[in-house]
This record gives C-alpha cells, sequence and structure tokens, in this order.
C-alpha cells in the first residue's frame, strides 16, 4: 500500500495520478463471478445487440470501481472514502477482441473541507466520451 496523503501536501487543484485500465470480456466473465451479475448483456453479443446495445457492455460498478481505484491508489488508504458517487451516463462498449476497451480515470481535488476532508472530482472516459458523469469522493486524509 501506498504512503497515506497527508492535508498539509494538498491544495484546491491537485492532481491525482490519472490511471488507465483495460477492460476485456475476461475481465467481465471474473467480475460477474465477483459480483453475482450474470446479466447476459455482460457476455452474451447476441442477446445485447437484440435489445439495442453497441455490443457487450462492461458492468456500471465495474466502470464506477475503477474510478473508485484511483481514488483509493491515491490516498494509500480505502478505508480514507468517506463517500463516492456517480451517474451512470454511457456504457463501456467491451468489443470481443485483443484490444477490449480502454477507461481513462483523471481526478483532482475540487474543495478543502472545514472537517479535513477533501473532495475529489473524476473524469472517466472511454474511446474519448465521457462514461460517469459527476464522479466525486469525499477522502479524509491523514
Amino acid at each position: 500500500m501506498t504512503a497515506r496523503v497527508a492535508l498539509a501536501d494538498v491544495e484546491v487543484g491537485t492532481e491525482l495520478p490519472a490511471q488507465v485500465f483495460h477492460v476485456d470480456r475476461a475481465g467481465l466473465v471474473r467480475y460477474a463471478g465477483a459480483s453475482g451479475d450474470f446479466n447476459v448483456i455482460h457476455w452474451n453479443e447476441r442477446l445485447a445487440t437484440s435489445v439495442g446495445l453497441p455490443n457487450v457492455i462492461a458492468h456500471g460498478m465495474l466502470t464506477m470501481a475503477l474510478a473508485g481505484r484511483t481514488v483509493t491508489d491515491w490516498v494509500g488508504d480505502p478505508g480514507a472514502v468517506v463517500e463516492f458517487g456517480t451517474k451512470f451516463t454511457r456504457p463501456v462498449v467491451v468489443p470481443d477482441d485483443a484490444d477490449g476497451a480502454t477507461v481513462e480515470v483523471t481526478g483532482k481535488v475540487a474543495a478543502i473541507n472545514d472537517d479535513g476532508t477533501v473532495r475529489v472530482s473524476l473524469s472517466v472516459v472511454c474511446d474519448g466520451v465521457t462514461v460517469l458523469g459527476n464522479p466525486r469522493a469525499v477522502v479524509r486524509l491523514a
């Protein structure tokens, strides 16, 4: 685990290290097993397209978890996350090829609160398109 980020070391505008995540069909199967979400839109292209999706899509909670991981990797302590939320705005489409999909997560400190927490605003993008709306976390720093 990385060292905890200290409140004294951040200011509004401090950027979190950007992260890039590779999402492929095998990863979707592993996530389905771990989460218990075996909805066919996450693994069966024929059924996903029959309901109007462009292809198989990643689980929304997996996409949210990638954003959360960016925050916890930065702060160094998953227990420091006080609040985390987002809106699901676009799916992460995962083609059945060697490349899969690439999800890019960036973030920055948006506010330092009076109680010693900081609000982090995130950006989550796949193929140049924002896939999570207003992802944000409140974190208690050391």
